[in-house]
């Protein structure tokens, strides 16, 4: 004889969300300054990584040198490198290449 639903045990644990209660012994959560201005200062690089259109590593060595992904943007500005010319000034080191190759051919039109 199979036994009922009622009197089998479950064998899972039914998932309740227990929340915390705010009593005597609950810690306030604080935020340190520490943190949100080290998020400020690495949302402002990230902003200037995109104005100079998000350079490799290999770029920032072309045109600042062996230490140019070290440096700071303040630093790179400083060197006369301002994140709004880096494109120019990695045009202007890269000109000089006479090996370098177009990644698509030019197009040309058949008669």
């Amino acid at each position: 004889m199979p036994r009922s639903k009622k009197k089998a045990q479950s064998k899972r644990k039914a998932v309740t969300n227990k929340k915390p209660k705010a009593g005597k012994n609950a810690k306030p959560r604080v935020t340190s300054k520490g943190a949100t201005a080290a998020g400020a200062n690495r949302a402002e690089g990230i902003r200037l990584f995109q104005i100079a259109g998000r350079p490799s590593k290999q770029d920032f060595i072309t045109v600042f040198g062996p230490l140019g992904p070290k440096l700071t943007w303040d630093q790179r500005a400083a060197a006369g490198v301002p994140a709004n010319k880096f494109q120019v000034a990695l045009a202007a080191k890269q000109s000089g290449r006479k090996d370098a190759k177009p990644s698509i051919p030019p197009l040309t039109l058949k008669d």
